[in-house]
Protein backbone atom coordinates (compact mmCIF):
# COMPACT_ATOMS: atom_id res chain seq x y z
CA UNK A 1 0.00 0.00 0.00
CA UNK A 2 1.32 3.41 -0.91
CA UNK A 3 0.85 5.45 2.26
CA UNK A 4 2.34 8.83 3.13
CA UNK A 5 5.15 9.39 5.59
CA UNK A 6 4.17 11.44 8.60
CA UNK A 7 7.42 13.39 8.82
CA UNK A 8 11.00 13.61 7.58
CA UNK A 9 12.56 15.03 10.74
CA UNK A 10 11.59 15.44 14.38
CA UNK A 11 12.74 17.95 17.02
CA UNK A 12 13.32 15.01 19.38
CA UNK A 13 14.13 11.63 17.86
CA UNK A 14 15.34 8.17 18.86
CA UNK A 15 16.31 7.17 15.30
CA UNK A 16 18.93 8.98 13.28
CA UNK A 17 16.68 8.92 10.20
CA UNK A 18 14.57 11.61 11.88
CA UNK A 19 17.24 13.74 13.57
CA UNK A 20 16.98 17.38 12.53
CA UNK A 21 19.53 20.17 12.67
CA UNK A 22 19.44 21.73 16.11
CA UNK A 23 17.39 18.81 17.44
CA UNK A 24 17.71 16.27 20.25
CA UNK A 25 18.83 12.66 19.82
CA UNK A 26 17.78 10.19 22.53
CA UNK A 27 20.07 7.14 22.56
CA UNK A 28 17.90 4.16 23.52
CA UNK A 29 19.22 0.66 24.08
CA UNK A 30 16.97 -1.69 22.12
CA UNK A 31 16.78 -5.47 21.82
CA UNK A 32 19.06 -5.59 18.79
CA UNK A 33 21.11 -2.39 18.90
CA UNK A 34 22.22 0.39 21.23
CA UNK A 35 21.45 3.97 20.28
CA UNK A 36 24.78 5.06 21.78
CA UNK A 37 26.56 3.65 18.73
CA UNK A 38 24.61 6.07 16.54
CA UNK A 39 25.59 9.24 18.40
CA UNK A 40 28.28 10.16 15.80
CA UNK A 41 25.68 9.91 13.01
CA UNK A 42 23.20 12.03 15.00
CA UNK A 43 25.88 14.70 15.49
CA UNK A 44 26.67 14.70 11.79
CA UNK A 45 22.99 15.31 11.07
CA UNK A 46 23.03 18.34 13.33
CA UNK A 47 21.81 17.16 16.74
CA UNK A 48 22.76 19.67 19.43
CA UNK A 49 21.55 17.68 22.44
CA UNK A 50 22.41 14.04 23.12
CA UNK A 51 20.44 12.15 25.77
CA UNK A 52 21.87 8.96 27.30
CA UNK A 53 21.14 6.69 30.25
CA UNK A 54 22.66 7.88 33.56
CA UNK A 55 25.15 5.01 33.81
CA UNK A 56 26.15 4.92 30.13
CA UNK A 57 29.88 4.70 29.57
CA UNK A 58 30.87 6.61 26.43
CA UNK A 59 34.10 5.99 24.59
CA UNK A 60 36.68 8.80 24.69
CA UNK A 61 36.15 9.17 20.93
CA UNK A 62 32.39 9.72 21.37
CA UNK A 63 32.90 12.20 24.21
CA UNK A 64 35.43 14.11 22.11
CA UNK A 65 33.03 14.15 19.16
CA UNK A 66 30.21 15.56 21.30
CA UNK A 67 32.56 18.28 22.55
CA UNK A 68 33.82 19.01 19.03
CA UNK A 69 30.25 19.60 17.78
CA UNK A 70 29.45 21.78 20.78
CA UNK A 71 26.54 19.52 21.69
CA UNK A 72 25.00 19.21 25.15
CA UNK A 73 25.18 15.78 26.82
CA UNK A 74 22.18 15.06 29.04
CA UNK A 75 22.14 12.03 31.33
CA UNK A 76 18.76 10.72 32.55
CA UNK A 77 17.50 7.82 34.64
CA UNK A 78 15.33 6.39 31.83
CA UNK A 79 15.90 7.35 28.20
CA UNK A 80 12.56 5.90 27.06
CA UNK A 81 10.70 8.02 29.59
CA UNK A 82 12.79 11.03 28.60
CA UNK A 83 11.90 10.47 24.93
CA UNK A 84 8.20 10.65 25.77
CA UNK A 85 8.58 13.72 27.98
CA UNK A 86 10.91 15.69 25.70
CA UNK A 87 8.93 14.99 22.53
CA UNK A 88 5.70 16.06 24.24
CA UNK A 89 7.36 19.31 25.33
CA UNK A 90 8.75 19.90 21.82
CA UNK A 91 5.24 19.79 20.33
CA UNK A 92 3.53 21.72 23.12
CA UNK A 93 1.84 18.71 24.76
CA UNK A 94 -0.64 18.00 21.93
CA UNK A 95 -2.13 14.97 23.72
CA UNK A 96 -3.71 17.33 26.24
CA UNK A 97 -5.79 18.85 23.43
CA UNK A 98 -7.32 15.56 22.22
CA UNK A 99 -9.57 12.77 23.45
CA UNK A 100 -8.28 9.18 23.35
CA UNK A 101 -9.64 5.65 23.28
CA UNK A 102 -7.19 2.81 24.01
CA UNK A 103 -7.76 -0.74 22.78
CA UNK A 104 -5.56 -3.42 24.31
CA UNK A 105 -5.75 -7.22 24.56
CA UNK A 106 -4.11 -10.18 22.86
CA UNK A 107 -6.49 -10.60 19.92
CA UNK A 108 -8.96 -8.36 18.14
CA UNK A 109 -7.23 -5.04 18.82
CA UNK A 110 -6.90 -4.00 15.20
CA UNK A 111 -10.45 -4.84 14.07
CA UNK A 112 -11.93 -3.29 17.21
CA UNK A 113 -9.87 -0.14 16.68
CA UNK A 114 -11.08 0.20 13.09
CA UNK A 115 -14.67 -0.43 14.22
CA UNK A 116 -14.60 2.20 16.97
CA UNK A 117 -13.05 4.78 14.65
CA UNK A 118 -15.62 4.03 11.93
CA UNK A 119 -18.54 4.30 14.36
CA UNK A 120 -17.35 7.64 15.72
CA UNK A 121 -16.56 9.01 12.26
CA UNK A 122 -19.96 7.96 10.92
CA UNK A 123 -21.58 9.64 13.92
CA UNK A 124 -20.04 12.92 12.79
CA UNK A 125 -16.86 13.18 14.85
CA UNK A 126 -13.46 14.11 13.42
CA UNK A 127 -11.24 11.10 14.07
CA UNK A 128 -7.72 9.71 13.86
CA UNK A 129 -6.59 6.09 14.03
CA UNK A 130 -3.36 4.40 15.15
CA UNK A 131 -3.15 0.69 14.37
CA UNK A 132 -0.97 -2.22 13.34
CA UNK A 133 -2.20 -1.93 9.73
CA UNK A 134 -1.99 1.81 9.11
CA UNK A 135 -2.41 5.18 10.76
CA UNK A 136 -4.91 7.80 9.67
CA UNK A 137 -5.77 11.43 10.38
CA UNK A 138 -9.27 11.91 8.99
CA UNK A 139 -8.80 10.86 5.33
CA UNK A 140 -4.98 10.99 5.18
CA UNK A 141 -3.30 7.61 5.71
CA UNK A 142 0.23 6.91 6.91
CA UNK A 143 2.39 3.80 6.89
CA UNK A 144 3.31 2.12 10.18
CA UNK A 145 5.65 -0.65 11.31
CA UNK A 146 4.61 -0.93 14.95
CA UNK A 147 1.33 -1.56 16.73
CA UNK A 148 2.05 1.45 18.92
CA UNK A 149 4.69 3.84 17.62
CA UNK A 150 7.53 5.45 19.57
CA UNK A 151 6.52 8.62 21.46
CA UNK A 152 8.52 10.93 19.19
CA UNK A 153 6.33 9.79 16.27
CA UNK A 154 3.17 9.81 18.40
CA UNK A 155 3.62 13.42 19.48
CA UNK A 156 4.22 14.48 15.87
CA UNK A 157 1.04 12.57 14.95
CA UNK A 158 -0.95 14.20 17.75
CA UNK A 159 0.32 17.63 16.69
CA UNK A 160 -1.04 17.00 13.20
CA UNK A 161 -4.31 15.79 14.73
CA UNK A 162 -4.70 19.06 16.62
CA UNK A 163 -4.01 21.07 13.46
CA UNK A 164 -6.60 19.00 11.56
CA UNK A 165 -9.29 19.59 14.19
CA UNK A 166 -9.44 15.94 15.30
CA UNK A 167 -11.64 15.24 18.32
CA UNK A 168 -11.08 11.52 18.96
CA UNK A 169 -7.88 9.48 18.54
CA UNK A 170 -8.57 5.73 18.54
CA UNK A 171 -5.44 3.68 19.09
CA UNK A 172 -4.19 0.15 19.56
CA UNK A 173 -2.01 0.00 22.64
CA UNK A 174 0.34 -2.97 22.82
CA UNK A 175 1.61 -4.29 26.14
CA UNK A 176 5.11 -3.08 25.24
CA UNK A 177 3.74 0.43 24.74
CA UNK A 178 2.91 0.53 28.45
CA UNK A 179 6.14 -1.17 29.52
CA UNK A 180 8.38 1.05 27.36
CA UNK A 181 6.68 4.39 28.15
CA UNK A 182 5.45 4.90 24.58
CA UNK A 183 2.08 6.18 25.80
CA UNK A 184 3.45 8.09 28.78
CA UNK A 185 1.50 11.30 29.31
CA UNK A 186 -1.61 10.14 27.46
CA UNK A 187 -4.75 10.01 29.59
CA UNK A 188 -7.49 7.93 27.97
CA UNK A 189 -11.16 8.90 27.84
CA UNK A 190 -12.19 5.25 27.33
CA UNK A 191 -10.51 1.87 27.23
CA UNK A 192 -11.26 -1.58 25.83
CA UNK A 193 -9.62 -4.84 26.97
CA UNK A 194 -10.55 -7.39 24.30
CA UNK A 195 -9.19 -10.66 25.78
CA UNK A 196 -6.04 -12.31 27.08
CA UNK A 197 -4.08 -15.35 25.90
CA UNK A 198 -0.47 -16.47 25.49
CA UNK A 199 1.74 -14.06 23.54
CA UNK A 200 5.09 -12.22 23.62
CA UNK A 201 7.07 -14.83 25.53
CA UNK A 202 10.13 -13.39 23.78
CA UNK A 203 9.69 -10.10 25.68
CA UNK A 204 8.05 -10.87 29.02
CA UNK A 205 9.57 -13.34 31.53
CA UNK A 206 6.12 -14.75 32.28
CA UNK A 207 2.55 -14.44 31.08
CA UNK A 208 1.71 -12.82 34.43
CA UNK A 209 4.19 -10.08 33.53
CA UNK A 210 2.53 -9.74 30.13
CA UNK A 211 -0.91 -9.35 31.73
CA UNK A 212 0.41 -6.87 34.30
CA UNK A 213 1.71 -4.72 31.45
CA UNK A 214 -1.70 -4.61 29.77
CA UNK A 215 -3.36 -3.98 33.13
CA UNK A 216 -1.61 -0.60 33.24
CA UNK A 217 -4.49 0.62 31.07
CA UNK A 218 -6.55 0.97 34.23
CA UNK A 219 -4.07 3.51 35.59
CA UNK A 220 -4.07 5.58 32.39
CA UNK A 221 -7.82 6.29 32.29
CA UNK A 222 -9.39 9.61 33.24
CA UNK A 223 -11.58 9.48 36.36
CA UNK A 224 -15.00 8.25 35.30
CA UNK A 225 -13.84 7.04 31.87
CA UNK A 226 -15.58 3.81 30.80
CA UNK A 227 -13.54 0.59 30.76
CA UNK A 228 -15.04 -2.03 28.46
CA UNK A 229 -14.20 -5.64 29.42
CA UNK A 230 -14.78 -9.07 27.88
CA UNK A 231 -17.18 -10.78 30.26
CA UNK A 232 -16.38 -14.22 28.81
CA UNK A 233 -12.65 -13.92 29.58
CA UNK A 234 -12.33 -14.58 33.31
CA UNK A 235 -8.95 -12.90 33.70
CA UNK A 236 -10.11 -9.77 31.91
CA UNK A 237 -13.56 -9.67 33.54
CA UNK A 238 -11.96 -9.80 37.00
CA UNK A 239 -10.47 -6.35 36.36
CA UNK A 240 -13.92 -4.90 37.02
CA UNK A 241 -13.19 -5.36 40.72
CA UNK A 242 -10.35 -2.85 40.40
CA UNK A 243 -12.07 -0.18 38.33
CA UNK A 244 -15.36 1.70 38.20
CA UNK A 245 -17.13 2.25 35.83
CA UNK A 246 -16.55 -1.08 34.07
CA UNK A 247 -18.82 -2.23 31.26
CA UNK A 248 -19.06 -5.78 29.90
CA UNK A 249 -19.48 -7.19 26.41
CA UNK A 250 -20.09 -10.73 25.15
CA UNK A 251 -20.35 -12.40 21.75
CA UNK A 252 -24.14 -12.49 22.06
CA UNK A 253 -24.38 -8.74 21.54
CA UNK A 254 -27.31 -7.83 19.21
CA UNK A 255 -25.33 -5.90 16.58
CA UNK A 256 -23.98 -7.48 13.37
CA UNK A 257 -21.70 -6.29 10.58
CA UNK A 258 -21.80 -7.76 7.00
CA UNK A 259 -18.03 -7.52 6.38
CA UNK A 260 -17.09 -9.47 9.52
CA UNK A 261 -17.74 -13.16 10.09
CA UNK A 262 -17.05 -15.50 12.98
CA UNK A 263 -17.64 -15.54 16.72
CA UNK A 264 -14.38 -13.70 17.42
CA UNK A 265 -15.61 -10.81 15.28
CA UNK A 266 -18.88 -10.84 17.22
CA UNK A 267 -16.73 -10.02 20.25
CA UNK A 268 -14.98 -7.23 18.35
CA UNK A 269 -18.29 -5.72 17.24
CA UNK A 270 -19.67 -5.99 20.77
CA UNK A 271 -16.61 -4.31 22.29
CA UNK A 272 -16.70 -1.42 19.83
CA UNK A 273 -20.43 -0.80 20.06
CA UNK A 274 -20.44 -1.00 23.87
CA UNK A 275 -17.68 1.60 23.98
CA UNK A 276 -19.18 4.17 21.61
CA UNK A 277 -22.62 3.76 23.18
CA UNK A 278 -21.06 4.64 26.54
CA UNK A 279 -19.61 7.75 24.88
CA UNK A 280 -23.04 8.89 23.73
CA UNK A 281 -23.48 7.51 20.20
CA UNK A 282 -27.14 6.52 19.72
CA UNK A 283 -28.11 2.91 18.98
CA UNK A 284 -29.77 3.65 15.59
CA UNK A 285 -26.60 5.43 14.45
CA UNK A 286 -24.48 2.48 15.58
CA UNK A 287 -26.62 -0.08 13.74
CA UNK A 288 -26.59 2.00 10.54
CA UNK A 289 -22.81 2.60 10.69
CA UNK A 290 -22.04 -1.12 10.98
CA UNK A 291 -23.71 -1.72 7.62
CA UNK A 292 -21.14 0.52 5.92
CA UNK A 293 -18.04 -0.84 7.69
CA UNK A 294 -15.54 -1.76 4.93
CA UNK A 295 -13.60 -4.38 6.89
CA UNK A 296 -9.87 -4.45 7.72
CA UNK A 297 -7.07 -5.41 5.36
CA UNK A 298 -5.43 -8.67 6.35
CA UNK A 299 -8.16 -9.71 8.76
CA UNK A 300 -9.99 -12.61 7.05
CA UNK A 301 -9.39 -10.74 3.81
CA UNK A 302 -11.25 -12.77 1.16
CA UNK A 303 -9.91 -13.48 -2.35
CA UNK A 304 -11.93 -15.51 -4.88
CA UNK A 305 -9.69 -17.91 -6.82
CA UNK A 306 -10.06 -18.97 -10.49
CA UNK A 307 -10.80 -22.63 -9.71
CA UNK A 308 -13.73 -21.82 -7.42
CA UNK A 309 -11.75 -22.02 -4.17
CA UNK A 310 -11.59 -19.06 -1.76
CA UNK A 311 -8.48 -17.77 0.01
CA UNK A 312 -8.50 -15.84 3.27
CA UNK A 313 -5.49 -13.74 4.23
CA UNK A 314 -5.30 -13.31 8.00
CA UNK A 315 -2.85 -11.94 10.55
CA UNK A 316 -3.40 -14.82 13.03
CA UNK A 317 0.01 -15.61 14.53
CA UNK A 318 -0.57 -17.25 17.91
CA UNK A 319 -2.35 -20.39 19.16
CA UNK A 320 -5.51 -18.64 20.35
CA UNK A 321 -5.94 -16.84 17.03
CA UNK A 322 -5.34 -20.07 15.10
CA UNK A 323 -8.03 -21.83 17.11
CA UNK A 324 -10.52 -19.00 16.59
CA UNK A 325 -9.91 -18.40 12.87
CA UNK A 326 -9.59 -22.01 11.75
CA UNK A 327 -12.60 -23.16 13.76
CA UNK A 328 -14.74 -20.62 11.93
CA UNK A 329 -13.34 -21.48 8.50
CA UNK A 330 -13.78 -25.18 9.20
CA UNK A 331 -17.54 -24.62 9.31
CA UNK A 332 -17.53 -23.16 5.80
CA UNK A 333 -15.83 -25.92 3.81
CA UNK A 334 -15.18 -29.62 3.44
CA UNK A 335 -11.61 -28.96 2.33
CA UNK A 336 -9.59 -26.57 4.50
CA UNK A 337 -5.95 -25.95 3.53
CA UNK A 338 -3.71 -23.85 5.77
CA UNK A 339 -0.45 -22.17 4.77
CA UNK A 340 1.56 -20.84 7.69
CA UNK A 341 4.92 -20.45 9.38
CA UNK A 342 6.03 -18.59 12.49
CA UNK A 343 7.82 -15.28 12.87
CA UNK A 344 11.49 -15.42 13.82
CA UNK A 345 12.83 -13.78 16.99
CA UNK A 346 9.45 -14.28 18.62
CA UNK A 347 8.15 -16.64 21.32
CA UNK A 348 9.21 -20.16 20.18
CA UNK A 349 6.90 -21.95 22.62
CA UNK A 350 3.86 -21.16 20.49
CA UNK A 351 5.26 -22.82 17.34
CA UNK A 352 4.44 -26.48 18.13
CA UNK A 353 1.08 -25.36 19.54
CA UNK A 354 0.17 -23.70 16.25
CA UNK A 355 1.31 -26.81 14.37
CA UNK A 356 -0.94 -28.98 16.50
CA UNK A 357 -3.99 -26.73 16.12
CA UNK A 358 -3.65 -26.29 12.36
CA UNK A 359 -3.03 -29.97 11.66
CA UNK A 360 -5.93 -31.03 13.87
CA UNK A 361 -8.50 -28.70 12.32
CA UNK A 362 -7.40 -28.58 8.65
CA UNK A 363 -7.45 -31.22 5.92
CA UNK A 364 -3.98 -30.21 4.74
CA UNK A 365 -1.30 -27.87 6.03
CA UNK A 366 1.64 -26.36 4.19
CA UNK A 367 4.37 -25.29 6.60
CA UNK A 368 6.42 -22.45 5.19
CA UNK A 369 8.39 -19.34 6.13
CA UNK A 370 6.85 -16.24 7.70
CA UNK A 371 9.28 -13.47 8.64
CA UNK A 372 12.21 -15.57 9.89
CA UNK A 373 14.21 -12.44 10.69
CA UNK A 374 17.55 -13.63 12.13
CA UNK A 375 16.47 -17.27 12.57
CA UNK A 376 16.86 -20.27 10.26
CA UNK A 377 13.50 -20.93 8.53
CA UNK A 378 14.08 -24.69 8.49
CA UNK A 379 14.69 -24.69 12.26
CA UNK A 380 11.42 -22.82 12.80
CA UNK A 381 9.61 -25.37 10.60
CA UNK A 382 11.03 -28.23 12.67
CA UNK A 383 9.69 -26.62 15.84
CA UNK A 384 6.25 -26.39 14.25
CA UNK A 385 6.45 -30.03 13.14
CA UNK A 386 7.30 -31.10 16.69
CA UNK A 387 3.75 -30.26 17.79
CA UNK A 388 1.97 -32.34 15.12
CA UNK A 389 0.49 -35.63 16.28
CA UNK A 390 1.34 -38.79 14.37
CA UNK A 391 -2.23 -39.28 13.20
CA UNK A 392 -2.11 -35.91 11.47
CA UNK A 393 1.32 -36.30 9.88
CA UNK A 394 -0.20 -37.32 6.52
CA UNK A 395 -1.73 -33.85 6.18
CA UNK A 396 1.64 -32.10 6.26
CA UNK A 397 3.64 -30.58 3.41
CA UNK A 398 6.77 -28.48 4.03
CA UNK A 399 7.71 -25.79 1.50
CA UNK A 400 9.89 -23.04 2.91
CA UNK A 401 9.52 -20.73 -0.09
CA UNK A 402 6.26 -18.96 0.79
CA UNK A 403 5.20 -18.21 -2.79
CA UNK A 404 5.76 -21.84 -3.77
CA UNK A 405 3.84 -22.90 -0.68
CA UNK A 406 0.85 -20.80 -1.75
CA UNK A 407 0.97 -22.26 -5.25
CA UNK A 408 1.18 -25.82 -3.90
CA UNK A 409 -1.81 -25.16 -1.64
CA UNK A 410 -3.74 -23.92 -4.66
CA UNK A 411 -2.79 -27.07 -6.60
CA UNK A 412 -4.44 -29.13 -3.85
CA UNK A 413 -7.60 -27.01 -3.84
CA UNK A 414 -10.82 -27.25 -5.83
CA UNK A 415 -14.16 -25.50 -6.06
CA UNK A 416 -15.46 -25.04 -2.52
CA UNK A 417 -12.03 -25.32 -0.89
CA UNK A 418 -10.78 -22.67 1.50
CA UNK A 419 -7.08 -21.75 1.66
CA UNK A 420 -6.12 -19.89 4.83
CA UNK A 421 -2.89 -17.87 4.61
CA UNK A 422 -1.99 -17.12 8.21
CA UNK A 423 0.57 -14.87 9.84
CA UNK A 424 1.31 -11.99 7.52
CA UNK A 425 -2.07 -10.32 7.12
CA UNK A 426 -1.66 -6.93 5.42
CA UNK A 427 2.16 -7.05 5.43
CA UNK A 428 3.61 -6.81 1.94
CA UNK A 429 7.18 -7.76 2.78
CA UNK A 430 9.39 -10.57 4.03
CA UNK A 431 12.20 -10.09 6.57
CA UNK A 432 15.03 -12.59 6.10
CA UNK A 433 18.39 -12.16 7.87
CA UNK A 434 17.62 -8.50 8.50
CA UNK A 435 16.80 -7.76 4.86
CA UNK A 436 13.28 -6.61 3.97
CA UNK A 437 12.03 -7.52 0.49
CA UNK A 438 8.62 -6.92 -1.15
CA UNK A 439 6.18 -9.83 -0.79
CA UNK A 440 2.45 -9.60 -1.45
CA UNK A 441 0.23 -12.62 -0.80
CA UNK A 442 -2.68 -10.89 -2.50
CA UNK A 443 -0.62 -10.33 -5.68
CA UNK A 444 0.39 -13.99 -5.72
CA UNK A 445 -3.22 -15.11 -5.31
CA UNK A 446 -4.37 -12.80 -8.11
CA UNK A 447 -1.73 -14.28 -10.43
CA UNK A 448 -3.04 -17.85 -10.06
CA UNK A 449 -4.53 -19.49 -13.14
CA UNK A 450 -7.43 -21.93 -13.33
Amino acid sequence: MNLKKLCDTLPVACHTDFVQKGGTFVAIKGMNSDGVTFIPMALEKGATTIVVQQNTVLTPETEALIKKHGATLLRVEDTRLALAQLSAIAFGHPAKKLKFIAITGTKGKTTTTFLVEHLLKTAGYKTALLSTVKNRIQRIEYATKLTTQQPDYLNAFFDQCVKAGVEWVVMEVAAQAFSLHRVHGIVFDAGIFTNFSREHGEFYPSQDDYFTAKEQLLHCLKPGAPLVLNQDDNKVAALAGNYNPSLFFTSSHPYTCPQLVGRFNAYNIAAATTCVKALGVAEPAIAAALLSFPGVAGRLDRVQLPNGAIAFIDYAHNPASYQAVLSELRLLTGNLIVVFGAGGDRDPIRRPLMGDIASTIADRIVITSDNPRSEDPSAIAQQILAGIKQENAHKVLVELDRESAIRKAYAHSKAGSIIALLGKGPDEYQIVKGVTTPFSERSILLSLKK
